[in-house]
């Protein structure tokens, strides 16, 4: 078993995808014809958007949309960067709100988190030292 992708359900998938090219310079990757489904290049693993259209149409009884609650949803996106303050302002100035700016922690990791305009935490950090892995 390995991770395949994750999709976030958005509003927009083009105005996701565009947020996310701007704010984290990630690439696009995929676009389906009928815009609802879009993925960015990450890596290894996929990071897909699909429009809550198709998320009510796979799941009959509904689903939290993340940009019209309130606080975040309890799960994050975490990109790694060597360059924590320059993403985050680089997030910000995209159109991310912040919820922390960036701080070092105990274990030697930079971390910040914003939030982006579909609703989606992002977390933005460096690496994790292999001998502080235990931990974060």
């Amino acid at each position: 078993m390995q991770l395949g992708y994750t999709i976030i359900y958005v509003p927009d998938v083009a105005t996701s995808l565009d947020f996310w090219q701007r704010a984290f310079g990630l690439r696009l990757r995929f676009v389906h014809d009928s815009g609802t489904y879009g993925e960015l290049d990450t890596g290894a693993t996929t990071l897909a958007f699909a429009a809550h259209a198709l998320g009510d149409s796979n799941f009959p009884g509904g689903h939290v949309a993340a940009h019209s609650s309130p606080q975040p949803l309890g799960f994050e996106i975490a990109l790694v960067t060597a360059d924590v303050a320059g993403a985050h302002a680089q997030a910000l100035s995209a159109g991310a709100a912040e919820l922390s700016p960036p701080t070092a922690k105990p274990w030697g990791q930079t971390v910040s988190y914003v939030r982006c305009p579909d609703g989606t935490l992002v977390e933005l950090c460096t690496p994790v030292a292999s001998g502080n892995a235990e931990q974060a």
